[in-house]
């Protein structure tokens, strides 16, 4: 993402002779590009919480698969209880002592009555649970599968207005003259910078490995990259999962401040949390800022105001 205060460092002062609209094009340019990202981050969350209600809705028919079949089965089995009832086979203590032949043979009666009342007792309260089960089960996949709509329906909302945010970024994009867009898309420092031993270290090598390929909204790589992106790429080649989102790479490992930085360190951008970059030392950091711009190195703090730091390592 581009913000007034990156660019500033990326141009020249304007001479007295440039165009009166050309500040204003390109600070209108970085203001639609940092709301671009920030659509950006909430399209990618929006995408992340459908792909976990879709899961819930998932265990919730599965859930409702298995009730099922214990109702069935266990309906099977007090409809034999029952059968066996109504044919005569769950006599009374009167009807035992009747038809005993003995003092044993009137205990083996009764005890045989006991078990099969004890088992017509069981499988109603087991039928009763499995018939509970099965319409909570229902009850949490019909829940489910609202959530799972909703959640549809913003992300088409988010999506659409994603495309609108960026089609006006790109239209002032294109106003932008030949000069500052060349400017845009230099690469910056592309020297051989050593890093630390360890996550970080690694984290931050595939970081500046990066650099000079193009920023493209929503993109995943290995092409091009958006500044989220990079980062999760970066600790996965290192052997550590954090979450596609600024939002969830604001939260992944503790924080740390500002005098604190070191090489791997996430830096958190804007209140919105909606930009990262990974700091080369206490100074610089990489990042992927927006599109026109490639992934480079920037001072930290001309980046746009911290939010937060977050060590994912030590």
């Amino acid at each position: 993402m581009a913000t007034a205060a990156v660019v500033a460092t990326a141009l020249p002062t304007a001479p007295a002779t440039a165009q009166p609209n050309a500040a204003d094009a390109l600070k209108k340019y970085n203001e639609l590009s940092e709301q671009a990202s920030k659509l950006n981050q909430d399209h990618l969350k929006a995408q992340e919480d459908l792909k976990a209600k879709q899961g819930e809705l998932d265990k919730a028919k599965g859930d409702l698969a298995n009730a099922q079949k214990a109702e069935e089965s266990l309906r099977g089995q007090v409809d034999l209880l029952t059968e066996a009832t109504n044919s005569g086979a769950n006599f009374s203590q009167i009807s035992a002592l009747l038809v005993s032949d003995s003092q044993q043979d009137f205990l083996n009666r009764m005890s045989a009555i006991n078990i099969l009342a004890a088992d017509n007792a069981d499988a109603l309260q087991k039928l009763t649970d499995a018939v509970n089960a099965a319409d909570a089960a229902t009850k949490s996949a019909n829940e489910a599968t609202e959530t799972s709509k909703k959640l549809l329906a913003e992300m088409d909302q988010k999506k659409a207005d994603l495309d609108k945010q960026l089609a006006e970024a790109q239209t002032q994009y294109r106003s932008l003259s030949n000069t500052v867009k060349s400017q845009l898309a230099q690469t910056g420092d592309m020297s051989n910078i050593n890093v630390p031993a360890g996550t970080a270290g690694r984290a931050l090598q595939f970081a500046l490995d990066q650099r000079g390929k193009p920023y493209v909204y929503g993109s995943n790589g290995p092409n091009s990259w958006d500044c989220s992106s990079l980062i999760q790429a970066a600790y996965r080649s290192a052997g550590v999962s954090i979450g596609r989102t600024s939002y969830a790479q604001a939260v992944a490992g503790r924080p740390v401040g500002r005098g604190e930085v070191k090489a791997g360190d996430i830096i958190v951008y804007y209140s919105s949390q909606s930009h990262v970059a990974m700091a080369v030392d206490g100074i610089r950091a990489v990042h992927a800022s927006t599109e026109g711009v490639p992934v480079k190195i920037a001072d930290i703090d001309s980046i746009g105001p911290i939010s937060g730091i977050r060590r994912i390592e030590g």
